[in-house]
Order: structure tokens, then sequence, then C-alpha cells
């Protein structure tokens, strides 16, 4: 599947009961002629109609509950001519988002679920790495409501979800769907808004992601952001239109992660990310089709040149996986951590080697 990046900078009414045609003024029913006895509703079918509705009424209210605590931390984001959503992180007026969303600005417009009139706001650090980053507010409006993260372990396919945001600008709208997936990993074009990152372990949603919903909220019926919608699928046989119902969210864990660190230290200085220390290019075969990534560049302080390889190589396997391009590589290397070793296959003037490489990190 080719996954683009998208700036996202009644119940239903029960049945009629069927019943005999009869009116009774008193608790004993009604009787026809030649028919002993009365007609009584069947206690069985009145008491699970009822927890129907009682099951219905508590589904709505779940929804409502939700929409009603964490719409407010939800802020629409205009950053130079285009729109994305934030979050509100603390109480201190800084706002998470996507590193595409900001894009190379540093200073943005912010309005407030609750305020009409933008407020000022600055670029503390972007990570495009992992496509996040993290604005602040020049001066912290009295009601800013910070959002509640879940936890990325509890999310299980199945969930209700529902994804808040300003999609092609209309502030504050709410679309609604279940966890498709959980555990994938999803590379950003690097070209039309994308910042061309590989993340891990993204939340597959059928929650429409529409363009300015970058950056929002993913909320589960608990009142939790447990993702940042970030993508939606494209069809390319469909003219690259969207996918309807296939968005993905970076995972809570991963935005909690790296949100703590921008605001402690102004960057990230621990991403958790696997690196080879290299920069490589797509080789195509004799038939025009990818057959591995030609090292461009390997720096002796990097993983790649301490285990031996060096630029002209091709690698061709990570941990016998074949990587036949530069994404399908990066995809790879989403799935280790710092410090593991894996076995990389490469060839070398036409001979195949193997190294065993101590990973870096990104």
């Amino acid at each position: 599947m080719d996954v683009s990046l998208h700036r996202r900078r009644t119940r239903r009414p029960l049945g009629p009961l069927t019943a005999a045609i009869c009116v009774a003024a008193v608790a004993g029913g009604c009787a026809g002629p030649g028919t002993p006895g009365s007609h009584r509703s069947n206690p069985d079918t009145t008491t699970q109609a009822a927890a129907v509705r009682r099951a219905g009424n508590d589904l709505q209210t779940a929804y409502e509950t939700a929409i009603k605590n964490v719409l407010p931390s939800v802020v629409q984001i205009q950053s130079g001519g285009n729109l994305g959503s934030g979050v509100a992180y603390d109480g201190q007026g800084h706002i998470v988002t996507n590193a595409h969303v900001v894009d190379e600005q540093r200073t943005f417009s912010v309005t407030l679920a609750n305020n009409e009139q933008p407020l000022p706001a600055k670029l503390v650090s972007s990570f495009p790495e992992q496509d996040l980053a993290v604005i602040k507010l020049d001066k912290v409006p009295a009601g800013l409501k910070p959002a509640k993260f879940g936890e990325t372990s509890a999310v299980a396919v199945g969930q209700i979800v529902l994804a808040m945001g300003s999609p092609l600008g209309l502030q504050g709208s709410v679309t609604q769907g279940i966890v498709s997936a959980v555990g994938r990993t999803v590379s950003e074009p690097s070209s039309g808004g994308g910042t061309g990152a590989t993340i891990a372990n993204m939340v597959q949603t059928s929650a429409a992601i529409n363009p300015g919903n970058s950056g929002g909220a993913l909320v589960n019926l608990n009142s939790e952001v447990i993702g940042i919608p970030t993508l939606a699928a494209v069809d390319q046989q469909l003219g690259n239109s969207a996918a309807p119902g296939i968005g993905f969210a970076i995972p809570a864990s991963l935005v909690k992660t790296i949100a703590d660190q921008i605001i402690k230290n102004g960057r990230v200085i621990d991403s958790g990310r696997a690196a080879l220390g290299i920069s490589g290019r797509t080789v195509l075969g004799p038939d025009f089709q990818p057959i591995g990534v030609a090292v461009v560049t390997a720096p002796r302080s990097g993983a790649a040149a301490k285990a031996g390889i060096r630029p002209g190589d091709i690698i061709t396997k990570i941990d016998g996986t074949p990587v036949t391009t530069i994404l399908a590589l990066s995809e790879e290397l989403a799935s280790h951590k710092p410090g593991q070793k894996i076995k990389v296959t490469y060839t070398r003037h036409g001979a195949k080697k193997t190294a065993e490489v101590t990973l870096g990190e990104m």
C-alpha cells in the first residue's frame, strides 16, 4: 500500500412488536370470544428491548462525554499558508503537533476551541524524523485544558475512537471509527508536505482523516488521546485519491517520549530509533526494478563503517529480509532498537558479503 501524507496541514429504531389487536382496561388483558385466558407481553422480549435501549443510551453518553472532555484541548494552528491541528500538552502552553504542520515556520497563530481570537505561539523544536513538534503559546490563556494521554499498550483492535481536529479548516470537527490495526510501520513521502519519516507502531484507524486533521487527537471513549492523526492512505489506481477509512496516528507513547524531551531539553536527545549510520539511494537492476540500497556515505563514527561497510557497497538484506529500496531499509530498521546486532548482507564489486552491525541511534 502506498501511503501519502495529506496536510491535515441513531441508534437503529427497534422494530414494532407484533401484538394482538385489543385494548384492555385492566391488568388481565383482553380475551376474545372462544379465546380462553388473556394475551400478555413476553417478559423476555420486554427485558431485551429495555437492555438494548439502555446500551444505546450508554454508548451515546460515552461519545458525548469523550467529546466534551477532549475537544477543548484540540486547537487549530495557522502555519504560514497552511492549517493544521494540535493538542494542548500541559498547563504551561505547550502544544504538540506534527512536524509537517509547522513545516519551516517558527511563529504561529493558534485558535483554541473556546476562543475565536487567534493567539501567538512560537516553535520550541521540531523532530521531522518522527514527524512531531512542540510549539508554545506566548501567553497561557485562562482555561487552557491539557489533554490526557493514554497508554499505547492498552490500545486494541476494535476499540471505538474519535478523530478531533480542523479538517478543511472546520475547527472542532469530530469523526468516529475504530482501531483497525496496531503496530503498523508507515513511511511518509518526502514531497507534497511530508517529512519522509518512517514511523513504527502506528495506530491504523477507520475514523476519517482529512487535510487539516494532522496534529489533532485520536481519542478513545475514556477521554484519552491515544494518537496524533498524521497520515491517510491513497489509492494510486484511483489517481492518488484518498482511500476511505484508512488513516494512521502516531502512538501516544511516542508522542509523550518526544514531547517530554523537547520541553525539557529544547530538542530530542534520545530518539530510541536505530540507525545504520549511512546515507543511501535505491539501485535499479537491468530490468529497471529495485535491487538494493547503494551506500553513498558511511561516516567513520557510524555503525555501518565500524562493521566494514563503505560507500559503493549495495545492501540487499537485513537479517535475511530483502531490502530492495531505501524505503524498505528504513522500515526494516524501524523495527529495531539502538544497540541491537543485525546481519547485513551486501555486495561489493559483484561479490556477496555479510557483516554483523551493532546499530547506532538516529
